[in-house]
């Protein structure tokens, strides 16, 4: 499945992976395009999978027109040696049915790099928030059984919510819940396999509503960064603090033909 960009690529001693989840509002994948294009990280090869929707562009990340001409597919993993730190970065939707067979790949993938720690980041509709999640933070976290022992001191430093579990028959039984992350995408699915896989993952997502996404993509990285200090900076990380992809110059189409008047 996954395929190195020249000669073999394994990630280094206690590296840590982030992926996104395609998400309502792109969230994820928005924050992931951050982190990418802000610590400039080199690409190491792609996923070779028929589960995603296939596509083809050119270089998101170009600082310049020859940089601009290589191409980009849906599934392309970056990583620096230096910084312990690897993205996959995920740029089409799934196909349908095929959810499962890709998060089997996915985790499979993740045993064999034998990643320190995974961080999914994604995103919820907020209209689907429950009466609990109205008001506080709109940011919550998950993680595996194999991660919760050295990260639970951590999250309670940081005041972080976890994400509640919903009645799976409301007002009629009460005892038995679910979790539930309704436009998660594959979120749910993803850190269920690494449950029961021990693998040590955590999910970080933000409520939000479909429309221009790119604050709630700053949010929810300066939330991320607190715990995973991507950019060591002083004081509060701020949006100007990350580096916009030449790619979001087009985000939103590329305006109205002048032909048009």
């Amino acid at each position: 499945m996954f395929v190195p960009a020249a000669g073999e690529w394994l990630p280094p001693a206690d590296c840590t992976l982030l992926l996104p989840a395609v998400s309502v509002g792109n969230v994820g994948q928005l924050a992931v395009d951050l982190i990418i294009s802000t610590l400039v990280l080199p690409k190491v090869g792609y996923f070779y999978t028929d589960c995603l929707v296939p596509m083809v562009g050119n270089n998101p990340y170009a600082t310049n027109e020859e940089h601009a001409k290589e191409l980009c597919t849906n599934a392309e993993v970056y990583a620096s040696s230096d910084k312990k730190l690897a993205v996959l970065q995920i740029r089409s939707p799934l196909i349908k049915k095929k959810s499962r067979a890709f998060c089997q790949a996915l985790t499979s993938w993740m045993k064999t790099c034998a990643f320190s720690r995974v961080v999914l980041l994604s995103s919820s509709h907020a209209y689907q928030r429950d009466d609990r999640q109205l008001s506080g933070t709109p940011f919550r976290y998950l993680v595996t059984p194999a991660l919760q022992t050295s990260v639970a001191d951590t999250m309670k430093a940081l005041e972080w919510k976890e994400m509640e579990k919903l009645s799976l028959y409301p007002g009629i039984n009460d005892e038995e819940k679910k979790i539930s992350i309704p436009g998660g995408g594959l979120t749910k699915h993803l850190f269920e396999d690494c449950c029961s896989e021990s693998i040590h993952m955590a999910v970080v997502l933000k409520f939000c509503s479909e429309g221009d996404n790119i604050p709630d993509a700053f949010d929810l990285l300066a939330h991320v960064n607190r715990w995973l200090h991507l950019l060591d900076l002083p004081g509060e990380v701020g949006t100007t603090s990350w580096k916009i992809p030449s790619s979001w110059r087009l985000l939103f189409g590329s305006g109205l033909p002048s032909a048009l008047f």
